[in-house]
């Protein structure tokens, strides 16, 4: 009797996250990839399109962009494929610990200022100040996307 009633309130507490469908707010530490900017100070326009390959990839174009520690940039992305797609901008090992969540849930759609998630044939923004140097992926989370190839690599190079 104590594991069923263990059970439901888990099941109770649980309901109004998973109902949602999102984990708005679920970067409450300092980001090292930076935070988000301000879009009147962005410097650079990056233009990045998502979509699948006749081969059965998925891909992003480009896969691999370079930017200055403290540079505001406005990353315009579009979902150029045929289902939904999303973009995550994180450090590699948040990417990966993401990753496995959104492998047992599949529904779950970002609402955090480093990601976007786009149905097919949509387009948005992410506009982000990159304040720390180093090496930063951003990657599609949604399940068989990032093993299909949807991944990329950020390069924040010292002033």
């Amino acid at each position: 009797m104590k594991n069923y009633v263990l059970a439901l309130a888990l099941a109770a507490l649980a309901t109004p996250a998973l109902a949602s469908g999102n984990h708005a707010g679920g970067h409450g530490e300092k980001m090292a990839v930076g935070e988000p900017g301000d879009k009147a100070k962005a410097t650079q326009t990056i233009r990045v399109t998502m979509k699948e390959t006749d081969d059965g990839k998925m891909v992003f174009t480009p896969a691999v962009f370079n930017v200055r520690k403290g540079q505001t940039v406005k990353i315009a992305i579009k979902n150029a494929g045929t289902v939904d797609h999303e973009f995550v901008l994180d450090q590699e090992d948040k990417i990966l610990e993401h990753k496995k969540v959104m492998e047992k849930f599949p529904e779950m759609e970002h609402d955090d200022p480093n990601s976007i998630r786009l149905s097919a044939g949509q387009s948005g923004e992410i506009v982000w100040k990159f304040t720390t140097d180093g090496e930063f992926k951003f990657a599609c989370l949604i399940p068989g996307h990032y093993e299909a190839g949807m991944h990329g690599d950020v390069s924040v190079a010292g002033k």
